[in-house]
């Protein structure tokens, strides 16, 4: 369970002080699919960042199984983030200096994961391993930062605007293999998205509006990522 406790975070000098976050009170249940809406500026990806250990809090806790990562060391919080979360961005942030094998490898080495190349045939990648980033297109570069997150076995994975550089088609079939996966496997899923249709296939849905959280709603019945419009 990952419990966020009157959560606080601000940007800026002393002159220009912006509050992102102003209070965030929210329970994450072990296993659960969470999707947070909102428009750009709403706090939404900072929100993503504190809940994973990318960045401090200014107040309040964050706590894992009882465990308050805001209180850890940076080494300490460094070893968690390794252990415990993985993350796919809009961004691919994958190291154009290695192959698409190595690039997934660095994730399944942190697990012990021997059975990495699995992932990358699961995402379409099978014939692209021995390829740089700058020879692959968009959906395959993002296809392939998915398979490094999901080759080190995570206990949380995060995804910040995941199909937002993707067509419609790459799109949908990143989102069912990564639902399918979580299903599989058991892993809490945190997905930061403008898109009210990706909402429908969570189990709770949140709603950002200028760092606070507006609503919380639950999905009876969610959908596949075939099910949804686009």
């Amino acid at each position: 369970m990952i419990e966020i406790e009157n959560v606080k975070k601000s940007f800026g000098s002393a002159e220009n002080v912006q509050q992102i976050l102003k209070g965030i009170n929210l329970t994450v249940n072990n296993g659960e699919n969470i999707v947070i809406l909102g428009a750009s500026g709403s706090g939404k990806s900072t929100l993503l960042n504190v809940t994973s250990g990318l960045e401090r809090v200014d107040e309040g806790k964050v706590i894992y199984d009882g465990r308050d990562i805001t209180a850890l060391s940076d080494r300490e919080l460094t070893a968690f983030r390794r252990a415990t979360v993985g993350f796919v961005f809009q961004q691919y942030y994958l190291l154009p200096d290695m192959t698409v094998d190595k690039n997934v490898r660095m994730g399944a080495d942190l697990a012990g994961n021997s059975e990495y190349r699995k992932i990358i045939e699961e995402v379409g990648l099978a014939d692209k391993l021995n390829k740089y980033p700058r020879q692959l297109s968009g959906g395959e570069q993002q296809r392939a930062a998915v398979a490094r997150a999901l080759a080190k076995l995570p206990q949380v994975l995060f995804m910040d605007e995941p199909t937002g550089a993707l067509d419609e088609a790459t799109g949908r079939q990143l989102l069912d293999y990564v639902l399918k996966l979580q299903k599989e496997r058991g892993f809490t899923l945190i997905t930061v998205t403008h898109n009210e249709n990706i909402a429908k296939t969570a189990d709770t849905v949140v709603r950002l509006n200028s760092g606070a959280i507006v609503d919380i709603s639950r999905n009876i019945s969610p959908k596949g990522a075939y099910e949804i419009g686009w």
